[in-house]
Protein backbone atom coordinates (compact mmCIF):
# COMPACT_ATOMS: atom_id res chain seq x y z
CA UNK A 1 0.00 0.00 0.00
CA UNK A 2 1.48 3.91 -1.05
CA UNK A 3 1.06 5.66 1.71
CA UNK A 4 1.60 9.99 1.71
CA UNK A 5 2.09 12.11 4.33
CA UNK A 6 0.22 15.69 3.61
CA UNK A 7 0.10 18.66 5.56
CA UNK A 8 -4.00 18.47 6.78
CA UNK A 9 -6.17 20.70 5.32
CA UNK A 10 -9.42 22.32 7.04
CA UNK A 11 -11.63 19.65 4.89
CA UNK A 12 -10.13 17.51 7.01
CA UNK A 13 -11.15 18.38 10.60
CA UNK A 14 -14.22 16.60 10.79
CA UNK A 15 -12.06 13.34 9.98
CA UNK A 16 -9.44 14.30 12.76
CA UNK A 17 -12.05 14.69 15.39
CA UNK A 18 -13.39 10.90 14.61
CA UNK A 19 -9.82 9.54 14.97
CA UNK A 20 -9.37 11.72 17.84
CA UNK A 21 -13.07 9.66 19.28
CA UNK A 22 -12.20 6.74 18.28
CA UNK A 23 -8.39 7.10 19.94
CA UNK A 24 -9.90 8.54 23.43
CA UNK A 25 -12.98 5.88 22.86
CA UNK A 26 -10.00 3.03 23.31
CA UNK A 27 -8.11 4.93 25.86
CA UNK A 28 -11.12 5.15 28.32
CA UNK A 29 -11.25 1.06 27.74
CA UNK A 30 -7.56 0.65 28.80
CA UNK A 31 -6.40 3.82 30.82
CA UNK A 32 -7.43 5.90 33.86
CA UNK A 33 -5.94 8.90 31.67
CA UNK A 34 -7.22 9.83 28.23
CA UNK A 35 -7.54 12.66 25.75
CA UNK A 36 -10.26 15.56 26.74
CA UNK A 37 -12.07 16.85 23.59
CA UNK A 38 -9.46 19.26 21.59
CA UNK A 39 -10.83 22.73 21.03
CA UNK A 40 -11.60 22.86 17.34
CA UNK A 41 -9.32 26.36 17.48
CA UNK A 42 -6.24 24.33 18.72
CA UNK A 43 -6.88 22.23 15.25
CA UNK A 44 -7.99 25.37 13.30
CA UNK A 45 -4.21 26.73 13.97
CA UNK A 46 -2.41 23.95 13.66
CA UNK A 47 -3.94 23.66 9.97
CA UNK A 48 -3.06 27.14 9.10
CA UNK A 49 0.06 26.85 10.54
CA UNK A 50 0.85 23.51 8.39
CA UNK A 51 1.76 21.64 11.72
CA UNK A 52 -1.24 19.11 11.23
CA UNK A 53 -0.28 16.40 9.47
CA UNK A 54 -2.24 13.36 7.77
CA UNK A 55 -0.65 9.72 6.19
CA UNK A 56 -2.85 9.07 3.46
CA UNK A 57 -3.80 5.55 1.64
CA UNK A 58 -6.53 4.80 -1.11
CA UNK A 59 -8.09 7.94 -0.94
CA UNK A 60 -8.53 7.60 3.03
CA UNK A 61 -6.59 9.09 6.38
CA UNK A 62 -4.77 6.59 8.00
CA UNK A 63 -3.62 8.45 10.58
CA UNK A 64 -3.03 11.95 11.93
CA UNK A 65 -0.87 14.26 13.83
CA UNK A 66 0.72 17.43 14.64
CA UNK A 67 3.64 18.81 15.26
CA UNK A 68 5.91 21.95 16.96
CA UNK A 69 9.73 23.31 17.14
CA UNK A 70 8.42 24.24 20.97
CA UNK A 71 7.45 22.46 23.61
CA UNK A 72 8.65 24.12 27.03
CA UNK A 73 6.48 23.10 29.43
CA UNK A 74 6.78 19.23 28.77
CA UNK A 75 10.34 19.67 27.72
CA UNK A 76 11.12 22.12 30.25
CA UNK A 77 15.29 23.00 30.45
CA UNK A 78 15.40 20.75 27.21
CA UNK A 79 13.23 22.87 25.49
CA UNK A 80 16.18 24.98 23.90
CA UNK A 81 17.66 21.73 22.27
CA UNK A 82 16.34 22.29 18.69
CA UNK A 83 13.99 19.43 18.46
CA UNK A 84 10.92 18.44 16.45
CA UNK A 85 7.94 17.36 18.66
CA UNK A 86 5.13 14.92 17.49
CA UNK A 87 1.77 15.10 19.70
CA UNK A 88 -1.42 13.22 19.18
CA UNK A 89 -0.97 10.50 16.93
CA UNK A 90 -4.79 9.14 16.29
CA UNK A 91 -5.03 6.11 13.68
CA UNK A 92 -7.58 5.22 12.01
CA UNK A 93 -8.48 1.22 12.65
CA UNK A 94 -8.91 0.55 9.15
CA UNK A 95 -4.94 0.76 9.36
CA UNK A 96 -3.64 -0.21 12.40
CA UNK A 97 -0.95 -2.71 12.45
CA UNK A 98 0.50 -1.61 9.17
CA UNK A 99 3.42 0.35 11.14
CA UNK A 100 2.36 3.85 11.08
CA UNK A 101 4.43 5.35 14.21
CA UNK A 102 7.49 3.71 11.66
CA UNK A 103 6.21 6.12 8.96
CA UNK A 104 5.90 8.94 10.97
CA UNK A 105 9.13 7.94 12.36
CA UNK A 106 10.70 8.17 9.52
CA UNK A 107 8.99 10.88 7.77
CA UNK A 108 10.03 13.15 10.55
CA UNK A 109 14.11 12.31 10.23
CA UNK A 110 13.69 13.93 7.31
CA UNK A 111 11.35 16.79 8.11
CA UNK A 112 13.36 17.06 11.20
CA UNK A 113 16.87 17.36 9.20
CA UNK A 114 15.10 19.58 6.51
CA UNK A 115 14.89 22.51 9.56
CA UNK A 116 18.24 22.06 11.37
CA UNK A 117 16.44 19.88 14.20
CA UNK A 118 18.76 17.32 16.07
CA UNK A 119 16.05 15.61 18.22
CA UNK A 120 12.08 14.06 17.59
CA UNK A 121 10.11 13.70 20.42
CA UNK A 122 6.97 12.78 22.13
CA UNK A 123 5.53 12.18 25.59
CA UNK A 124 2.67 9.71 26.09
CA UNK A 125 0.92 10.78 29.85
CA UNK A 126 1.30 8.08 32.44
CA UNK A 127 3.46 4.97 32.85
CA UNK A 128 2.16 3.19 29.48
CA UNK A 129 4.49 -0.04 29.47
CA UNK A 130 2.84 -0.94 25.86
CA UNK A 131 3.03 2.24 24.38
CA UNK A 132 6.72 2.71 26.17
CA UNK A 133 7.96 -0.57 24.65
CA UNK A 134 6.29 0.34 20.80
CA UNK A 135 7.46 3.55 20.91
CA UNK A 136 11.17 1.94 21.84
CA UNK A 137 10.58 -0.09 18.67
CA UNK A 138 10.07 2.52 16.57
CA UNK A 139 13.19 3.90 17.57
CA UNK A 140 12.60 5.98 20.55
CA UNK A 141 14.93 6.23 23.77
CA UNK A 142 12.92 6.60 26.27
CA UNK A 143 13.89 9.17 28.98
CA UNK A 144 11.99 8.41 31.15
CA UNK A 145 8.95 9.53 33.62
CA UNK A 146 8.39 13.24 34.40
CA UNK A 147 5.95 15.39 36.79
CA UNK A 148 5.18 18.54 35.02
CA UNK A 149 5.63 21.50 36.59
CA UNK A 150 3.76 23.75 35.00
CA UNK A 151 0.30 22.67 32.75
CA UNK A 152 -1.39 25.59 32.95
CA UNK A 153 -2.76 25.95 29.30
CA UNK A 154 -2.23 22.34 28.45
CA UNK A 155 -4.86 19.62 27.26
CA UNK A 156 -7.05 18.51 30.46
CA UNK A 157 -4.84 15.21 30.42
CA UNK A 158 -1.78 16.62 31.66
CA UNK A 159 -3.47 18.27 34.74
CA UNK A 160 -1.36 16.21 37.90
CA UNK A 161 0.12 13.65 35.21
CA UNK A 162 3.29 11.71 34.79
CA UNK A 163 4.43 12.16 31.62
CA UNK A 164 6.73 9.34 29.51
CA UNK A 165 9.07 11.11 27.52
CA UNK A 166 10.64 9.79 24.23
CA UNK A 167 13.41 11.42 21.98
CA UNK A 168 15.63 9.90 18.99
CA UNK A 169 18.36 12.11 18.20
CA UNK A 170 19.54 12.16 14.35
CA UNK A 171 23.12 12.14 13.02
CA UNK A 172 24.95 15.30 12.06
CA UNK A 173 26.86 15.02 9.29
Amino acid sequence: MNFQIQNSNKNDIEEIFRLYKIATDYQKTKFSVHWPVFDRTLIETEISENRQWKMVANGQIACVWATTFNDPQIWEERNYDQSLYIHRIAANPEFRGQGLVGKIVEWAKVYAAQNQRQFIRMDTVGNNLGLINYYTKCGFDFFGLVKLKNTSGLPAHYDNAIVSLFQITLNRK
